[in-house]
């Protein structure tokens, strides 16, 4: 039991620091926050879809909080001019929360590579929400946003709900096709399937 628990922090370390240098290799960026990477958030999903949901959300927690690192490291969070209050809203939807809803990729996992897809897209939808809230009720009203001219002026939800899906939909299709070809190995599929292909 010991040596099972073992190689699971083991292999969870790995993933996280993979997910984590993944998240480093941006396809591209968005001026006001957001990018798409490559297949980042896919190790923390694969995670949770071979150990379960519960296993998942620790994970992804974990990343989220390596993610708010970098956040303040490379992206200068604490000096974007936000007021306490916008800050902790910051912290919480755009890095907390949206990072380790990631854990609920798992959820399908008795429906095999059906599952794994809907887990998946389920995750990538949650993290967009989360984001799309940010936007919503942090920074819809900031003048930074204006540089997209009079288009989402007045539509503070709409603009958030475009701004974001414009990196975390591209995501999506990115990792969905990634997954579609590694699911043609043998080996990926007991990796993903927690050392069980499906019948």
């Amino acid at each position: 039991m010991k040596k099972k628990n073992v190689m699971r922090l083991t292999e969870t370390a790995v993933f996280i620091a993979l997910a984590v240098a993944l998240s480093m290799v941006k396809i591209f960026k968005l001026p006001l926050g957001g990018s798409v990477t490559l297949v980042s958030m896919l190790p923390i999903c694969i995670l949770s879809f071979r150990y379960g949901v519960k296993w998942g959300f620790f994970s992804s927690f974990i990343y989220s909080i390596f993610q708010l690192i970098l956040g303040i490291a490379m992206d200068g969070i604490l000096g974007w001019g936000l007021t306490p209050l916008m800050l902790v809203g910051c912290i919480l939807f755009d890095y907390i929360v949206a990072f380790t809803v990631l854990g609920i990729a798992g959820i399908f996992k008795k429906k095999g590579e059906a599952g794994l897809y809907a887990g998946l897209s389920l995750a990538f939808l949650l993290r967009f929400v989360s984001h799309v809230i940010s936007g919503y009720f942090i920074f819809a009203y900031l003048d930074q946003w204006e540089i997209f001219g009079s288009t989402f002026e007045n539509a503070p939800l709409l603009y958030s709900i475009c701004y974001n899906a414009t990196y975390i939909l591209p995501e999506l299709v990115i990792t969905i096709a990634v997954v579609v070809a590694l699911m043609r190995f043998v080996a990926v599929k007991k990796l993903i399937f927690n050392n069980k292909t499906e019948q």
